[in-house]
């Protein structure tokens, strides 16, 4: 089946909104839930997940300004996603040993997130070229993606200037990177799996 402009549109759209729904909505709720529960191993996992999934809104406010690293940061962030709801050898078994509805909820919700960023990687992987390609941002195809930030910029950003709000995500880019890097290459050899250290 041929990818006509349309259907992309409507593909990015739905993207959109399932991203809404499954990193940002549902996990938000989870984490209040958790908190109240006093569940200190999802609340703890859900913490983990928001400083990872931060990416997705640094992707956001990069697309606003047109910047083609945002097809990589966005790309990236549905890899490392995945990777922090299930990384951890400790937090996963308790969370394993919770029979109760929260936990049930916890781990759907989880499955749910993993397989929708498996699937959107997948599909936003065609697109890594937007940011390689000089130029190609431009492309009727790469501009599709950038819809949904863009609207979300005339929703709440309306009179901030584009290239001001991608300087400010740049910055929390960079600072993300650092963070990240600080732990794959320092804190994750003396840890291992364990989100305790212990």
């Amino acid at each position: 089946m041929e990818l006509t402009l349309d259907l992309l549109q409507k593909l990015v759209w739905m993207d959109f909104r399932l991203a809404v729904l499954f990193t940002v909505v549902l996990p938000l709720g989870l984490l209040l839930w958790a908190v109240i529960q006093n569940a200190q191993a999802i609340t703890q996992l859900l913490i983990i997940y928001w400083r990872i999934a931060s990416l997705l809104a640094i992707t956001v406010y990069l697309m606003i300004a047109q910047w083609p690293v945002s097809y990589v940061s966005g790309f990236a962030a549905l890899i490392l996603i995945p990777l922090s709801l299930w990384f951890w050898v400790d937090l996963n078994e308790e969370v394993a040993d919770r029979r109760d509805t929260l936990g049930l909820v916890f781990n759907s919700w989880r499955w749910g997130v993993t397989l929708y960023c498996i699937l959107a990687a997948l599909g936003q992987a065609v697109f890594l070229d937007c940011a390689f390609i000089p130029g190609a941002i431009r492309r009727t195809a790469c501009q599709a993606w950038l819809q949904p930030p863009l609207m979300f910029k005339a929703m709440f950003h309306a009179q901030a200037k584009p290239g001001t709000l991608g300087f400010f995500a740049v910055v929390a880019l960079v600072i993300y990177v650092l963070y990240l890097g600080y732990f794959v290459f320092i804190r994750l050899p003396k840890q291992g799996r364990s989100a305790t250290g212990l």
